[in-house]
């Protein structure tokens, strides 16, 4: 099949995860042979404060170097010609990170007699915390919504923004996140994640930077947004912060740490169970122990208390994570069975076979479903 993907970026992961889920996806669904086409805004904001790093331009070419199998269109949306890039399309995959004006573009396209499916991806927290913001996107003339939780997938519906949705989670690229067993230990703990926008300040503080310095821990953040008070705290803790690190680089990080923690944000807790966001499924892949704060898996993705600890409060983090630094059979034990579960349910791989069946649901022009008809 041909494939149509309108992104926010594919390249740059500046405080955009979904570029890590989509270069994964792309990736495999041109392994098996499909074509892929991606195009992004050239000043998306993700980008343009990637390049604005000192190391953004070194970055950039580094990732491509990493990536030769990819290719992404940057277009003016001002000049953009939506036929040309449509033309031959079976699926059309539109992040929600997009232009409301270019979604509804889309959508008269496919109302218009478009033989293309047309599908919205969303992979952030907004459709719950800023309703206002998604109502502004015209669905009507979409075949459904890809959600990256069910509780996102029920909200679509409920909303009547969309008649279809699939709960869609992201996952791990494995053919990137992986163990490194050749990598030595410097540091006892690692964190890579963005403050937050005050999401997740008390929390960081609770799980992360107090833990760490109970325990006089060797420790590494990377991540952008900080504001300098966030700077100062981790440095009270005596936590290194290392500024911006791009993600196909992470993998490499893992191997050289002996644990790590997920904080989720205030919003995936409190109205988004479920929804553990990407940096879960990548630290597993990597074979790390992970300690997490709370959050409810209300869609049973993992085997809570053996592919990751979860604990509900400070002095409990703090108790696991001296627990995994000095029992190291634990330690390996737990990272086994996170990676087995990644391996069994949790990557691109996994994903594209959902989305193939999804399109041959809508009876996507190319697909299995579609050529059993015409036989």
């Amino acid at each position: 099949m041909r494939f149509v993907f309108f992104v926010h970026s594919l390249f740059s992961d500046w405080n955009h995860g979904n570029a890590h889920f989509l270069r994964g996806l792309v990736r495999e669904l041109q392994t098996r042979g499909h074509a892929v086409r991606t195009l992004e805004p050239a000043d998306g904001w993700s980008r343009s404060n990637m390049l604005a790093e000192a190391e953004g331009p070194a970055a950039l070419e580094d990732i491509h170097r990493t990536f030769p199998d990819l290719a992404s269109e940057l277009y003016d949306p001002a000049a953009l010609d939506l036929d040309a890039a449509l033309d031959g399309a079976d699926v059309v995959i539109v992040h929600e990170w997009n232009d409301p004006a270019l979604i509804a573009a889309l959508g008269a396209r496919r109302k218009a007699g478009g033989g293309f499916r047309l599908l919205f991806h969303d992979t952030h927290h907004r459709s719950i915390t800023q309703p206002q913001e998604m109502s502004r996107y015209d669905l009507s003339a979409f075949d459904g919504v890809l959600a990256f939780g069910e509780a996102v997938r029920q909200r679509y519906l409920a909303e009547g923004w969309s008649r279809r949705a699939w709960t869609f989670h992201e996952a791990a690229d494995t053919s990137i996140f992986t163990p490194q067993p050749a990598a030595e230990p410097v540091r006892d703990l690692i964190w890579v994640g963005n403050w937050g926008d005050e999401e997740r300040t008390e929390e960081l503080h609770q799980f992360l930077l107090d833990p760490v310095r109970r325990l006089k821990l060797d420790a590494d953040v990377w991540g952008v947004r900080y504001p300098d008070e966030g700077r100062m705290a981790l440095a009270a803790s005596g936590i290194r912060y290392r500024g911006w690190m791009p993600n196909h680089r992470v993998p490499q990080a893992f191997g050289e740490s002996r644990v790590t923690v997920h904080v989720p944000r205030r919003p995936y807790v409190q109205a988004l169970p479920g929804i553990p966001t990407i940096r879960v499924f990548e630290a597993l892949a990597c074979g790390i122990p992970l300690v997490s704060a709370p959050w409810e898996d209300a869609e049973g993705l993992f085997r809570v208390g053996r592919d990751f600890r979860m604990v509900q409060d400070g002095a409990a983090m703090t108790a696991a994570l001296r627990e995994l630094l000095m029992d190291s059979d634990a330690a390996a034990e737990q990272a086994r069975c996170g990676l087995e579960t990644i391996r069994a349910r949790h990557t691109c791989a996994h994903r594209v076979d959902q989305l193939l069946g999804i399109c041959a649901e809508l009876g996507a022009p190319g697909s299995f479903l579609t050529l059993a008809e015409v036989s």
